[in-house]
C-alpha cells in the first residue's frame, strides 16, 4: 500500500510549526506517522516546497485544474484519490489501507514553536519559510 498526501502550500513540510499550530494538522501528522509504523509507504508533498510533484502526477494535476487549491489536501491510496479538500481521520486512513485502528491511541507529536515567523523566520537555516 502506498499513501500519498498532496498538501496545500504550508510553511513547513507538515504545517506543524510556528506559534499557532492547527491541532488538526498535528493529529493528521501523527496519523500518517502511525500508518508508516504499521508498514504503509507514506509520502507527503507540500505545494510550496515541491510544486513539481503536483504537476508530475496527472491525477493531482487534473484535480487542481478542476477544483483549484480547494482540492488540497488530496490523499491518494495506490494512485486513487480517496480524499480531497480535507484531512481524513485515522479510521478512514486505516480502512483505505486495510489496517485495524481499533484501540490505537494517537501519538503525541512534538510541536516546534518558533519566535517570530513560522519555523524561525525568513532567515531560518531550515529554509522552511
Amino acid at each position: 500500500m502506498r499513501v500519498e498526501v498532496y498538501d496545500p502550500a504550508m510553511c513547513c513540510s507538515t504545517g506543524v510549526c510556528g506559534p499557532r499550530v492547527d491541532p488538526g494538522l498535528a493529529q493528521f501528522a501523527g496519523d500518517l506517522d502511525w500508518l508508516a509504523r504499521m508498514g504503509v509507504d507514506v509520502t507527503r508533498f507540500n505545494l510550496s516546497q515541491e510544486p513539481g510533484a503536483f504537476v508530475a502526477n496527472p491525477t493531482v494535476s487534473q484535480l487542481l485544474q478542476r477544483s483549484g487549491d480547494s482540492a488540497l489536501p488530496a490523499v491518494l491510496v495506490d494512485g486513487t484519490v480517496r480524499s480531497s479538500g480535507r484531512f481524513p481521520t485515522r479510521q478512514e486512513l486505516a480502512g483505505w489501507v486495510g489496517v485495524d485502528a481499533a484501540g490505537e491511541v494517537a501519538p503525541t507529536i512534538p510541536v516546534p514553536v518558533a519566535a517570530g515567523d513560522c519555523c524561525g523566520g525568513a532567515g531560518s537555516p531550515s529554509g522552511c519559510c
